[in-house]
């Protein structure tokens, strides 16, 4: 009885519109992942991260000016790392860096950047730096939603942490700006980076 109920079963034709439903999230699916930037580096942020976690452990109880020059130096070095982060994991993962989906996650990720790098140079001209940590976590949180719209899911989270943070630093008391950017370009760098390390291929 029971073999010819499982003959019964196996012999049943599968509906069509469950196979067409089938058919259909497998290409929503890789339609997806064609459209999506998926070379950002997971383990390139915790790189990142650490980074920058000993560049605020350093700074501290230094005046506002020198932390100033010691996070500009951890910004050009962040970059340093994500460009070859970034190169790295396109190659490993044979992704095209010239590829629309790369072009497009580019092309919104640098506005708000270079707005931070003209507001940045205008405040320091002004002495007005206590305002700075806010600024930026502000700014970048803005450039990884942005550019993370066209990556993977989590990307556009991390950016909108960036933003909640620096909006919390913008209304603190101006000595806690270097524990905020800490808690940002370091801790924030570090945990997303190994949540997209271990779920998006490093």
């Amino acid at each position: 009885m029971a073999a010819a109920q499982r003959a019964s079963i196996l012999s049943e034709p599968v509906p069509i519109d469950r196979r067409a439903a089938d058919n259909l999230r497998f290409i929503r699916d890789t339609m997806e992942r064609a459209g999506s930037f998926t070379a950002v580096p997971g383990w390139g942020g915790v790189v990142i991260g650490v980074t920058a976690l000993a560049a605020g452990m350093f700074s501290v109880g230094l005046g506002q000016r020198r932390q100033f020059f010691f996070w500009l130096a951890e910004a050009v070095l962040a970059l340093a790392v994500a460009f070859v982060a970034v190169k790295l994991k396109s190659k490993r993962l044979d992704l095209s860096l010239q590829s629309r989906a790369a072009r497009r996650a580019l092309l919104s990720f640098m506005p708000p950047l270079l707005a931070g790098a003209v507001l940045t140079a205008v405040l320091y001209r002004l002495d007005v730096l206590q305002v700075l940590p806010g600024l930026w976590l502000l700014l970048y949180g803005a450039s990884v939603v942005t550019g993370g719209a066209f990556s993977v899911r989590i990307v556009p989270v991390m950016g909108l942490c960036f933003m909640f943070l620096g909006a919390l630093s913008l209304a603190a008391p101006q000595g806690w700006g270097n524990w905020f950017l800490m808690a940002g370009f370091g801790g924030l760098h570090v945990v997303f980076g190994i949540v997209i390390a271990r779920r998006h291929g490093g």
